[in-house]
């Protein structure tokens, strides 16, 4: 069974794979598909101990995948895909199913559980073929399906496993291993679909493919719709213009298809399909093959509010789609008026703000400023030799470092021009400036950024986007994503430190200190903030409490001078106990922690607490109708699990644990503060 049957049957067809895997693509490629990639946005949360067997979760989860694009195209993409196909492969021993590994370990401990013994690997399948009516509704009909290799790993001993982890394949690969590549090494044999291993089962799709398009009726023209039994007792049902139901994964087992590799003894494990259902148009069963298709829903391409809107409104423009249909879009503004030029201007400053953070990003990791703070006055050409990049490239960058005043240019009679540090560069973005904000800017280019550039599905989603961006997810934001490798810890600590430092005076001199002698600084890092403590008020000792991962990498960026009034205690501050202090300091760690946590942090401050002991929190304060900071807003769209809030608010919470509100002070700097004493 090959592909070129049908082919010419999807020829004109929008086909869209539900999906970014690579390895999907190139099979689907190669097999002389034409598609579009549009990857589901679908989170892949569903709890697996729901499902009686793994290849029922493969197969929910490819049809999640596959409707949520169906549905999302008409809308987001304004086209409607004639066909969405969506897939998901699991890696199962004794029923276990293993993801894909979170890091070295995991990888070692799935790797070693399939060592000398044979598992299984599933791919469910998913194909919603979506029909346009007149009305501008969309007809879904899904066919779903699973397939099963059995691979056979040989006994492996740990110096090939690790060698293997130490590729860096297993990372992104369920099951831990690539079978295509470099993880083919591990496999004794394969008892199957050789391409269900890597991704997709081409031979059992193109089956399928060839039942929907040769053997089945359409129902694009249905006209009425029926219930009826299906061959295998369930009932399937058409259900119009309102919201599609749960569905739940049903298979039956289908006739096997050919191993492309076989061990010399075994039987074909079976390939399965969940029952297809056809709703005849005139009302009658019509069986195919034992199978037929299933219309799951209805759904009107625009909202009744956007409807009324269109109707309402007397002056419409009409838009066409790429697929011919016109929508009305209303027209607010008269015709002729002219945009002011600020405001346009502001709009196009909006529009080119990622292009100009990005451009700062990349020169401070180029270490540029650096560079021309050692040597002034190097032309491009002297720049990228030194930095190992392109002239033309580095050119480019200089001259946008200018526009943005961060570089100054000179010219030079009959040469090249040459670039120099604007103060604001000498000021902040040099690695050994006082004020230096390099950190930071690497934090928010390695971190920030990624997250950031999934910002649709973060607001689709209301959820933190760090499984799309890095590839893992975590339960423990510090522990699981920033101090889990040396260098990620090392790198998360100096954003902090160099925030910390710019921040710290504003914060350390908001409020009159001198009642208190001792504080604690929770989550204090690398002490530079508490620091700026000691400075401000001699009479005070500080004491940094922090993760002991971070108090013992913190000597890093003590000065060799370090102030004996400050001292560093290991623990976590949600299970242990606090150092005894007159004054608590929160600073940037309430915003990150959702509501539960901060009610545990800050109980545990006030069982602490003894009347008069106090509390400085510093954060971002929100304007108390949400119009600002903007800074605090566009935080607030990384999407974590805490939240920003106004001065108000936060003392709202404290009151809640005993404390009352002193001073609330807006420092006019990156962080505000407040001053709370225990009642």
């Amino acid at each position: 069974m090959v592909l070129n049957p049908v082919i010419s049957k999807l020829a004109g067809k929008l086909v869209v794979l539900a999906s970014a895997s690579p390895r999907r693509l190139e099979i689907l490629s190669n097999a002389g598909l034409r598609f579009e990639v549009v990857p589901s946005w679908f989170k892949e949360t569903l709890d697996k101990g729901l499902f009686k067997a793994p290849h029922e979760y493969a197969v929910e989860t490819a049809k999640q995948k596959a409707l949520e694009v169906a549905r999302r195209m008409p809308f987001k993409h304004l086209k409607t895909p004639d066909i969405v196909i969506g897939a998901d492969t699991i890696v199962t021993i004794d029923g276990m199913i293993l993801e894909k590994p979170v890091d070295k370990d995991d990888a070692y401990r799935m790797l070693s559980s399939l060592s000398g013994k044979e598992h299984s690997v599933f791919t469910g399948v998913a194909i919603v073929l979506c029909h346009e009516k007149e009305n501008e509704e969309v007809d879904y009909q899904l066919i779903e399906f699973y397939e099963e290799t059995k691979v056979k790993f040989a006994d492996l001993s740990d110096d090939m496993l690790w060698e293997y982890i130490n590729s860096g394949e297993p990372m992104d690969k369920a099951g831990g291993y690539g079978i295509q590549a470099l993880g083919g090494m591990l496999v004794e044999y394969v008892y199957g679909d050789f391409l269900n291993v890597v991704g997709f089962p081409l031979n059992h799709f193109c089956k399928q493919l060839d039942r929907i398009y040769n053997r089945c009726t359409s129902s694009s023209d249905q006209q009425s719709a029926s219930v009826r039994p299906s061959h295998n007792g369930t009932h399937a049902t058409s259900a119009l213009t309102q919201p599609p139901p749960k569905l739940s994964a049903q298979s039956s087992h289908s006739p096997s298809s050919p191993a492309k590799h076989n061990p010399t003894s075994g039987s074909r494990p079976n390939s399965s399909a969940a029952p297809l259902h056809e709703v005849d148009r005139k009302g009658s069963a019509n069986e195919a093959d034992g199978s037929c298709c299933t219309l799951v829903n209805s759904l009107s391409k625009h909202t009744e509010d956007r409807e009324a809107n269109l109707r309402d409104s007397e002056n419409t423009l009409p838009l066409m789609t790429s697929r011919g249909q016109v929508i009305e879009l209303n027209v607010t503004e008269q015709e002729d008026s002219e945009p002011k030029n600020e405001d346009l201007q502001r709009i196009v400053d909006l529009m080119d703000g990622f292009k100009a953070s990005k451009a700062l990003f990349t020169a401070s990791k180029m270490c540029v400023f650096d560079l021309l703070q050692s040597r002034p006055g190097l032309d491009a050409a002297q720049v990228a030799q030194e930095i190992k990049a392109s002239v033309k490239g580095t050119q480019r960058l200089l001259e946008a470092c200018v526009s943005l005043g961060l570089l100054r240019s000179k010219e030079r009679t009959c040469k090249k021009p040459v670039f120099e540090n604007t103060d604001l560069a000498s000021r902040f973005l040099l690695t050994d400036a006082p004020c230096s904000l390099r950190g930071y800017i690497q934090h928010c280019n390695d971190t920030v950024w990624p997250l950031f550039s999934h910002l649709e599905s973060a607001v689709w989603e209301g959820a933190n986007q760090r499984e799309k961006a890095f590839g893992k997810t975590s339960t423990d934001m510090f522990q699981d994503t920033f101090y889990k490798r040396q260098e990620v810890q090392l790198r998360f600590m100096n954003a902090m430190h160099s925030i910390a430092k710019v921040t710290g005076q504003a914060v350390a001199t908001a409020f009159d200190l001198s009642r208190f002698k001792t504080a604690c600084d929770l989550g204090g890092c690398t002490g530079a903030m508490a620091y700026e403590f000691t400075k401000a008020h001699p009479g005070l000792s500080v004491t940094v409490f922090d993760l002991p991962a971070v108090v013992e990498m913190s000597e890093h960026f003590h000065p060799l001078h370090a102030d004996n009034r400050m001292s560093f205690v290991g623990g976590d501050f949600f299970k242990d106990e606090l150092p005894k202090a007159d004054l608590y300091v929160l600073a940037r760690i309430l915003h990150d922690w959702p509501d539960e946590r901060v009610h545990i942090l800050l109980s545990k401050i006030a069982d602490a607490c003894s009347p008069g002991c106090g509390l400085l929190l510093s954060e971002i304060f929100l304007d108390e109708d949400r119009g600002g900071p903007r800074r605090g807003l566009l935080q607030a769209l990384s999407m974590s699990e805490g939240s920003q809030r106004s001065a108000a608010e936060y003392g709202l919470l404290l009151k809640s644990h005993g404390f009352t509100t002193v001073h609330v002070r807006h420092t006019d700097s990156l962080l505000d503060a407040i001053l709370c004493i225990k009642a």
